[in-house]
């Protein structure tokens, strides 16, 4: 290759480097696999080793990631969040070995071997032991600061449990489990939202939400894995550090090892080679590192990557096979979702057959057809996904896949909702919408009727035993037990869950409705709101989306689904059942010295548990809300507060710290 063929091929390559990056940092919306970008990268670094004097200081291979978003504050790190090289064989890890002992010429080496976790690298910053900020990576000099999202997490230590003083920043991973991913996924089908790549994609949407209530509602998680900067910590190897930073209260990864040779960090990751894909969440690689930190600041680092740290990346997991046919699955909210089925294959761990296509225009997109072969694999280790399909191996037999008119499980002609890509079956009596409706009805997240599961309900409405989920609750002993499988003490058991059910709180009740855009979170704040479930299908628009943080999406959707007559007949039946539709509430003293007065509690009070403050507030005539807003009139204040104290102060809202609340209850002006 001639210098200036040379030239030609590294401009291209940074330009599409550099497009994935905005996709990737920038908008959090991957095109590509990691796998596809990191060989764009590996040839990039070759053209360059071949013509350094193509180098730039602008190439991608000179900086460490993406450019911070600017609708969030920025973050200068003390110490920079450099990016780490990678090792793709086992050659290369013995090169980054043999480099290692170079440099350190007749001196033991220890390695540290971590996994590495697939999601948002943060720095943690605690001043005198206490939790002040934190910030992403972005570029590895300048994040973004996403300190009320972060004080979500339960695994991040508000306070140390050791001394700690001065400034520390604590280096982690917050990330996404398997099965975390996979139910927000559901979640954003069934409203009709983009689904998230894979778990790592959905933890950086999740954690630079300018919302921190919705950071609260995806279940993100942290690891530890370092120290950047600190004042008054000294320590010999990385090891100790990671051993103090577990005692200081911080999650630390417990498959972490200390290793003296390259054959053993080799033997180490063969170890976790199949094995990964069975952790909770997803790794691609392991992390190895010297151990000794007079050795790692002897070794340094280049502009991008430390010269003591490589990341061992696993190939990428695929699998070919041919799709033998596209069918049809209908959801509870009536969509048709095209479903691929193909040839088994193994894959991550399992055997995999089908995998959701979600909608024809996808399908479109990709030009999948009926007996094409298809590259798939496995979105976060866990949701098989078809990646492409292979149009040059066709033989002219062939099918491409229409959307049927009409719904598969009933025969109603279907609809596509302007602006949505899904088609639906508007029919709510149709039998898959039912089946899947009771399956959401007895759900953990809703009224949580253990035991009834899938084939325990096909049975129920194969033979005519419910046609709702109001129907568990006629349901008898007798019923139950001439079921396939179901004998006289599970039977008992079926029924005392059923029973059981009727005294879930009415926000468990509206969860298990089944209303669409209705989550947890939205379901809790009608409850809290509204009172009764006949006052909540009594409220029109406005009062509806008075409530904060519910929008013209949701009340829509909720006028909706009460205008409907077999949703209220549903409802009625549950009231005769005697299923609990109120807000259990305590006892309120209507003329109370708290009458009318709204509260917000937020960190750990010492002398009451929250919900004793609570159960007092009501007595007096108070009432306890969930979230602070314009029209909160006091936020008491304990211990390690989150981000409600931060809102109350920005809004303006009245704090009580816990002496002062204690004067209040007293009828004493505090």
């Amino acid at each position: 290759m001639t210098l200036e063929e040379a030239r030609a091929r590294v401009e291209e390559l940074r330009r599409q480097i550099e497009y994935h990056d905005y996709r990737y940092y920038v908008l959090d919306d991957p095109e590509i696999e990691d796998a596809e970008y990191d060989q764009l990268m590996r040839a990039l670094i070759e053209l360059e080793s071949a013509f350094p004097e193509l180098v730039t200081p602008d190439s991608p291979t000179q900086r460490v990631g993406g450019q911070p978003r600017a609708d969030l504050p920025a973050v200068r790190h003390r110490a920079p969040m450099l990016s780490l090289a990678n090792a793709f064989t086992e050659a290369d890890l013995r090169d980054f070995d043999r480099r290692v002992r170079a440099a350190l010429p007749g001196e033991p080496v220890e390695y540290v071997v971590e996994l590495k976790f697939d999601g948002v690298a943060v720095s943690l910053t605690y001043q005198d032991g206490r939790f002040v900020q934190g910030a992403t990576r972005g570029d590895g000099e300048t994040g973004e600061d996403v300190t009320p999202n972060l004080r979500t997490l339960r695994s991040l230590p508000l306070r140390l449990r050791v001394a700690s003083p001065g400034t520390l920043e604590v280096r982690g991973e917050v990330y996404m489990t398997k099965k975390a991913f996979a139910r927000l996924n559901e979640q954003r089908e069934e409203a009709g939202l983009p689904l998230f790549a894979n778990p790592r994609n959905g933890a950086a949407g999740s954690l630079r939400q300018l919302d921190p209530r919705k950071t609260a509602e995806r279940c993100l998680d942290l690891w530890v894995y370092g120290i950047g900067y600190a004042e008054g910590l000294r320590f010999g190897r990385h090891s100790e550090a990671l051993a103090w930073l577990r005692e200081a209260g911080f999650r630390v990864n417990e498959h972490i090892r200390t290793l003296a040779t390259v054959d053993d960090v080799l033997e180490y990751i063969d170890w976790w080679r199949d094995r990964r894909f069975t952790l909770p969440y997803v790794i691609d690689g392991l992390v190895i590192k010297v151990d000794r930190l007079d050795q790692q600041e002897r070794l340094g680092a280049t502009l991008k990557s430390p010269r003591w740290a490589v990341a061992f990346k696993y190939p990428p997991e695929q699998a070919e096979t041919t799709v033998e046919d596209i069918i049809i699955r209908v959801g509870r909210t009536g969509v048709l979702t095209p479903t691929a089925v193909f040839r088994p294959v193994q894959l991550a761990g399992t055997t995999v057959s089908r995998a959701a296509l979600h909608n024809e225009d996808l399908i479109r997109a990709k030009d999948i057809r009926i007996g094409d072969r298809v590259v798939i694999h496995k979105a976060g280790d866990i949701i098989p996904e078809v990646l492409r399909s292979r149009p040059e191996l066709r033989t002219g037999a062939e099918r491409e896949f229409t959307m049927p008119d009409n719904c598969p499980e009933c025969g109603t002609r279907a609809s596509r909702v302007a602006g949505e890509a899904g088609v639906y079956c508007p029919n709510v009596a149709c039998p898959a919408r039912l089946r899947e409706s009771i399956l959401h009805f007895v759900s953990r997240g809703a009224m949580d009727i253990n035991g009834l599961g899938p084939a325990v309900i096909q049975q129920l409405l194969d033979r005519g035993l419910v046609a709702d989920p109001a129907d568990l609750y006629t349901l008898t002993r007798e019923d139950l037990v001439g079921l396939e499988r179901v004998g006289p003490k599970l039977a008992d058991k079926l029924l005392a869950a059923i029973q059981k059910s009727k005294e879930n709180s009415l926000a468990r009740l509206i969860v298990a409705l089944g209303i669409r855009h209705v989550g947890e979170r939205a379901a809790q704040l009608l409850a809290e709101r509204f009172g009764s479930l006949a006052e909540l299908m009594a409220a029109d628009r406005d009062e509806l989306m008075a409530v904060p943080d519910i929008g013209p999406k949701i009340a829509d959707s909720v006028i909706n689904f009460f205008a409907r007559e077999e949703n209220r007949r549903v409802v009625e039946k549950l009231v005769a059942a005697g299923v609990n539709t109120v807000e259990k509430r305590s006892a309120v003293t209507p003329n109370g010295p708290l009458a009318g007065k709204s509260f917000v509690l937020t960190g750990k009070l010492e002398e009451f548990t929250r919900h004793e403050a609570g159960e007092i507030i009501k007595k007096l005539g108070g009432r306890v809300v969930s979230s602070v807003s314009r029209h909160t009139d006091y936020v008491v204040v304990g211990r390690d507060p989150g981000s409600k104290y931060d809102k109350a102060v920005k809004l303006g809202v009245r704090i009580l710290t816990e002496p002062e609340f204690k004067r209040l209850i007293a009828n004493q002006t505090p």
